[in-house]
């Protein structure tokens, strides 16, 4: 694939994106209210959009750094160790930063770094 066609499939992801954080600021802009010993689903609806918004600008920012590595030509590169990310990696993570061994390492520095969990070896 093409740096071209890269550009276009992280634009497009990431028009996607800025599309979702759009309806989901349309459908919060009516808060429940909270009300006491009461169970109201709107109220539980409204935060799950207020954590999904959350998730969907930070996906913002990086598929916009994505598109910065790509202008400057690392895209594609592991950060970690410099090693080519493999293209089906990219083609399902578009704004990842790390190659698969890296992420694994990575994954399992913060495992064993958690209380109470353990890593799988």
């Amino acid at each position: 694939m093409t740096m071209e066609n890269e550009y276009e499939k992280v634009e497009a992801e990431l028009t996607r994106t800025r599309e979702n954080i759009a309806r989901l600021e349309k459908e919060m802009e009516d808060k429940p209210d909270y009300g006491l010993g009461e169970g109201d689903p709107a109220i539980v609806r409204w935060e799950l959009n207020q954590a999904l918004l959350q998730q969907s600008r930070e996906r913002v920012a990086s598929l916009e750094q994505a598109l910065s590595r790509l202008e400057q030509g690392i895209y594609g590169v592991c950060e970690r160790c410099s090693s080519p990310i493999h293209p089906d990696r990219l083609a399902v993570l578009p704004d990842v930063r790390l190659c698969i061994r890296c992420a694994r390492t990575a994954g399992s520095s913060y495992l064993s770094s958690v209380p109470g969990r353990q890593q799988n070896t």
